[in-house]
């Protein structure tokens, strides 16, 4: 690949309806700081959270990074207008983030921008940066800088999380790319898993093997990370930690895997077997299967949202497992391994086509054991396309 490639250009779709929501609620601009939206507006993946990207409703957008990543945020991000401030600044002992802070103030004021200006007042998660395990959060002051410029401040993380419901044709195709990495970890772990191996030895196989097939692959992803939980036999449970447990002959060994792909990511749960499944665990496969399939089958654009967690509860309790399972059962994935919307049996809200989510009924065994099902599903205008590869069915 060469060094100034860039797999994607701009999503020009995504950015027209970006404004149009900007046009409706009479937005001068947009301020982000998560990395998910940042990468949403610019497609630059942001290395140390640090980074802002300043949307207005017309013109040029401008992201402000950290200065070692100046160089890569121009080849990657759509906007042409990148700048820089100092990581380290000799004359000034500050956290780099209350430079990007100020530099942010500063375009707003050189660009007339201050006068309705939306900031994630309500952010109440975001996804990882680039380096994955220190999240660079907000405090007080980063709103004060706000109210303290703008003429009026308002809340632009609904208005995000809405826009990001519904995937663009280019969001899609990226969300194929973290799709098929997942299968080829999971292929590769289902050819080389041993019985007595330990948990950790399976995550470390499919973590490392996406990682190494990842990136570069197909001239189009640059950076590929793959995050997994894995539990085999009577240690599968909710969530818990992976262990120094054993791989069990005969029995599942259940993989939740998240892989990104440039910022955007899948959320599955996949199993792999050494062997022949039990009887045991092959009626509950069947049980599973067939709930699975009911909640799927209630996919497509226009029907309640609430219709898969009912799907999945009543199954699940007609199996003989009522109340179960204690995590949510469907969810958005995107720039976000967990985002909006949420299906839940009470609430209100349809699906639409465009939207990506994950449906992952579980039945577990008081004591330990059980499974778990989960693939990624694109909203069609009849119903669903699962995005991954990798069976569900793993007998198979």
């Amino acid at each position: 690949m060469s060094e100034r490639a860039m797999a994607f250009p701009l999503d020009q779709e995504k950015w027209r309806r970006i404004r149009e929501r900007m046009e409706k609620e009479n937005l001068d601009a947009i301020v982000a700081r998560a990395p998910d939206n940042v990468l949403y507006l610019t497609n630059y993946w942001t290395m140390k959270g640090y980074d802002l990207a300043i949307f207005p409703r017309e013109g040029e957008p401008t992201l402000v990074v950290v200065e070692p990543q100046f160089r890569e945020a121009q080849r990657t991000a759509w906007n042409q207008d990148v700048r820089f401030f100092r990581f380290y600044h000799p004359g000034d002992p500050r956290p780099p983030m209350i430079r990007s802070l100020e530099m942010a103030i500063e375009v707003l004021r050189e660009r007339k921008l201050t006068g309705r200006v939306g900031i994630e007042l309500s952010q109440s998660s975001q996804i990882c940066d680039r380096m994955v395990g220190e999240p660079t959060v907000y405090w007080k002051g980063y709103y004060d800088a706000f109210y303290a410029a703008c003429r009026e401040v308002v809340d632009a993380t609904t208005i995000l999380a809405e826009l990001r419901m519904i995937k663009t044709p280019q969001e899609i195709e990226r969300m194929r790319l973290a799709n098929e990495l997942a299968a080829i970890g999971m292929e590769h772990a289902r050819d080389n898993i041993k019985p007595g191996m330990k948990e950790s030895e399976v995550a470390a196989m499919i973590e490392g093997h996406i990682h190494a097939a990842g990136v570069g692959y197909k001239g189009k992803v640059e950076m590929a990370r793959a995050f997994t939980l894995v539990w085999s036999g009577r240690g599968i449970a909710t969530f818990t930690a992976t262990s120094h447990r054993p791989v069990i002959e005969n029995e599942p060994t259940l993989v939740e895997i998240w892989v990104c792909a440039d910022g955007y990511w899948t959320d599955l749960t996949k199993n792999l077997c050494p062997g022949r499944l039990t009887a045991e665990y092959n009626t509950l496969l069947e049980q599973l299967l067939k709930i699975y399939q009911d909640a799927i089958g209630c996919v497509r654009d226009g029907a309640p949202l609430g219709e898969i967690d009912r799907s999945i509860r009543q199954g699940i309790a007609a199996a003989g497992y009522p109340g179960q399972p204690s995590h949510p059962v469907a969810h958005g994935v995107g720039a976000r391994a967990h985002e909006p919307p949420y299906s839940h049996q009470a609430a209100p809200g349809a699906m639409r086509a465009g939207m990506v989510l994950a449906i992952e009924p579980g039945l577990y065994w008081e004591g330990g054991g059980g499974l778990r099902l989960e693939d990624n599903f694109l909203v069609t205008a009849k119903g669903c396309e699962r995005l991954c590869p990798y069976p569900d069915d793993f007998r198979r």
